[in-house]
């Protein structure tokens, strides 16, 4: 395994502690933004039910980028071939591109790699790739949405607003 890959999967294992550590507050966070982007766009017909079906996608959503995260989930019991293709389908299927910010992400983590690293210095420089490069893929999300805004994009939009305000 890379220097770099150690790195990643440093900065996955921080996020996910991060994102399961604050999920409660992510969850009331994503209520004030979606208020606060459904009041500014004037979004037709939202009544109270509307707005409960939005918040409740996107705490479901919440939980999805929670467990994308995890260490132990899903997404380690492939093999690197299957994983990489996995990725690929993903990027394919989402409606926002994340090769750029995926490759700018990896491009820091090599950045920071050298060839001597302990366990010990893991924490702290996933800990400052959060910091500066935020969480991925929310750079994108934002893009995408800011680019064309719409409703079916507005639960992942929310999200990635609240966890980039946790993050920062």
């Amino acid at each position: 395994m890379t220097e770099t890959t150690l790195i990643l999967r440093a900065y996955y294992e921080a996020v996910y502690e991060m994102l399961e550590s604050a999920r409660d507050s992510l969850a009331e966070r994503a209520g004030h933004l979606l208020r606060d982007e459904v009041g500014a766009r004037g979004f037709e017909g939202f009544d109270g039910e509307k707005y409960q079906a939005y918040h409740d996608a996107c705490v479901a959503f919440i939980d999805e980028r929670i467990e994308t995260f995890n260490p132990i989930g899903y997404q380690y019991t492939f093999d690197r071939t299957g994983a990489r293709q996995a990725f690929e389908l993903e990027l394919q299927l989402n409606w926002y591109d994340a090769r750029a910010e995926f490759e700018a992400l990896a491009e820091a983590a090599a950045d920071k790699a050298r060839s001597i690293m302990t366990d010990d210095d893991l924490r702290p420089v996933a800990a400052d790739l959060i910091k500066r490069m935020g969480v991925f893929p929310n750079k994108s999300i934002i893009a995408a949405y800011h680019a064309k805004p719409a409703l079916q994009k507005l639960p992942d939009y929310i999200v990635a607003l609240a966890i980039e305000e946790i993050a920062r």
